[in-house]
């Protein structure tokens, strides 16, 4: 390949750092080891597919989105909602340029326009993702309440709350009505409560 890739090779060792980046807000929930951006981005991901599949919405494009929706944390951190009310929030799309920036062309360009297109809020898709990213929080605050952490009840009435497709609203019902191990006791033939 003609092109210099070194600018990639940086992203990715750059990229990461979101395995070990925590997700803050979880703190002030009073978890103790909360999951990571990566972590997070991941299920998001899965969740955007599905969303997206049952809204009529491009599933590959919604999870593509979903991916990387919170790529600049690897720069600003993760400021959580209480973080942002002091500190100015950096925009996406500035923090995306600065990390795509001696990248070729035909990558940067992509990344660009992904992170764009999710701010904008605007496609179905980008509305299927953010969708994603608030419900997996309300999951993930499910299966820490599960774990006794009890004031994850807050993140997971606000994650639900916020919620706008009518598919991830009724996933959400159906994910409050269901055990976060109810898929062990399905998978291994277990009657179901």
């Amino acid at each position: 390949m003609a092109e210099d890739l070194s600018a990639v090779a940086r992203f990715l060792y750059e990229a990461g750092t979101l395995k070990q980046t925590k997700r803050t807000g979880w703190w002030m929930a009073g978890v103790r080891d909360p999951e990571s951006v990566a972590e997070h981005s991941w299920r998001t991901a899965l969740l955007a597919t599905i969303i997206a599949k049952l809204e009529g919405a491009d599933p590959a494009r919604a999870a593509f989105l979903a991916v990387w929706h919170d790529s600049q944390e690897t720069r600003t951190g993760d400021v959580n909602h209480l973080g942002k009310k002091y500190a100015s929030e950096a925009d996406p799309r500035a923090v995306t340029d600065d990390q795509v920036a001696g990248m070729p062309e035909i990558l940067a360009s992509t990344v660009r326009e992904l992170v764009a297109e999710y701010e904008a809020k605007e496609s179905q898709e980008a509305i299927c993702a953010r969708d994603a990213d608030k419900l997996e929080c309300m999951i993930q605050g499910i299966e820490y309440k599960a774990q006794g952490y009890e004031n994850a009840q807050r993140w997971i009435d606000n994650s639900r709350r916020r919620l706008t497709t009518k598919s991830a609203d009724e996933l959400a019902d159906v994910v409050l009505a269901t055990g976060s191990v109810d898929w062990l006791r399905a998978a291994l033939g277990e009657k179901q409560s």
